[in-house]
């Protein structure tokens, strides 16, 4: 393998694309652990023990607009502990942030439920999952984009996968985990102790995951690397002011894959709960096959990527995903083949779009706003794609019918189409 590229000058040993690569797959598998751990306990788990006094649907949506909270506070998480990056280094960044993240997962673990405190229950949930989100935010440690800055020109697109690796692998951790111990405890249990389970599960790796990454960016040759790149933590307001057209189209140019993110890992799970027509255990084993055909499909996209390219690799998966679209009504609205049908094949074009989703057009950014810009882009994409998909997909599917999460990919699919669009055309203009 040939070796990165260094700046002029460089005194440090370089820093090979494989090392970078498996601190960014430990950093984002323990993240979308947690994410995907809160995320099926909306469904299985906070409406009865949190939200007992109203229905099932009601409770869902309930649990899904707490479920947001974490996605509107990752952009206020990344500006404060961008400004604790420039005051007292990255280290201290990143340990106070999986610190932070930590004890809102453990907090949530032992959470009593309504039953014992009642409204202050649900308050400090929507505490804990805001301090998530927060937490989120201040995770972000520079590695991918180090790698993108690091790899062979010719594999870039190979390396550009591997962080979106850990969105498919945590979510399969995190279904095992769950599929386990509701298939092992009574049904009183799972409800009463179970659930809790897994919060502490992702306290645990969150730690291991820390003492990983430390031992990553605190090194002498990585400390170099990220300063030759001049990944410097800009400060918010600087950035949005001189990069903001950046941040907005690169969040919207990964829309299309971002919508579908959780209609194809929450939405299932709480519409098929609803209907019926599949046990949880049924449900979650067939999202684990969906899950690892994911992680097929977004190792297939670095060959694809490596072919035609990132943007047209992102732009004819948003073309397709928007003919998936059309066929959410049938498949979903049917039987029980047809609804793992829909959730097998929306996994394998989630990991072929999300794949080459992540720095689509972060290239664009100048050096030094590439670190900062990175993470907002990957804030706001959340933010406008995924953070209130579940709720507005459950919410209008169980008033409208399921023709409204076609409307809600379309649309989706549409703003990637066109902030592609007009990201080839500045693109065309500054080459001029």
């Amino acid at each position: 393998m040939s070796q990165p590229q260094q700046s002029h000058g460089s005194s440090h040993a370089p820093v090979a694309p494989n090392e970078i690569a498996v601190g960014v797959v430990i950093g984002r598998t323990s993240e979308y652990f947690d994410f995907f751990v809160y995320g099926i306990a909306s469904v299985l788990i906070f409406p009865q023990v949190f939200f007992p006094f109203v229905d099932q649907l009601q409770g869902m949506l309930y649990s899904f607009s707490l479920f947001a909270l974490a996605f509107v506070a990752r952009p206020f998480g990344t500006a404060l502990f961008m400004a604790i990056q420039r005051h007292w280094g990255r280290g201290i960044k990143l340990t106070a942030a999986l610190f932070l993240l930590g004890t809102a997962t453990a907090g949530i673990a032992f959470l009593p439920g309504y039953e014992k405190l009642g409204g202050y229950a649900i308050a400090l949930l929507a505490l804990f999952r805001i301090m998530q989100g927060v937490a989120f935010g201040g995770s972000w440690d520079g590695l991918p984009s180090l790698l993108a800055l690091n790899a062979p020109k010719e594999k870039r697109s190979w390396y550009a996968m591997i962080g979106q690796l850990g969105a498919p692998l945590g979510f399969v951790i995190a279904s095992a985990l769950f599929l386990f111990l509701y298939n092992s405890l009574s049904a009183a249990d799972f409800l009463g102790w179970g659930w809790r389970y897994p919060f502490f599960v992702a306290f645990a790796i969150n730690v291991v995951a820390l003492f990983a990454r430390l031992r990553l960016v605190l090194t002498e040759e990585y400390t170099e690397a990220l300063e030759e790149s001049d990944l410097e933590p800009i400060g918010t307001t600087e950035m949005v002011r001189k990069q903001g057209y950046n941040i907005f189209i690169g969040s919207f140019a990964a829309l299309a894959s971002y919508a579908l993110f959780h209609l194809v890992t929450i939405f299932p799970l709480s519409w098929i709960a609803l209907q019926g027509s599949q046990t949880t255990g049924q449900v979650l084993t067939v999202q684990i096959v969906g899950g690892i055909v994911g992680i097929i499909a977004t190792i297939g996209s670095g060959w694809i990527a490596a072919r035609i390219g990132k943007r047209t690799t992102v732009g004819a998966l948003a073309a397709v995903i928007g003919v998936f679209s059309l066929l959410t009504p049938l498949l979903m609205g049917g039987s029980p083949a047809m609804q793992d049908t829909f959730i097998l094949l929306g996994f394998a074009l989630l990991g072929v779009s999300y794949g080459q989703a992540s720095g689509t057009v972060t290239a664009n950014f100048e050096r030094r706003f590439r670190y900062t810009g990175a993470a907002l882009t990957s804030d706001f994409a959340w933010l406008f794609g995924a953070a209130f998909a579940p709720l507005v997909a459950l919410g209008l599917s169980a008033k409208f019918g399921l023709l409204s999460v076609t409307v809600y990919l379309l649309s989706g699919v549409i703003c990637t189409l066109l902030a592609l669009a007009v990201n080839q055309t500045l693109s065309d203009q500054a080459e001029d």
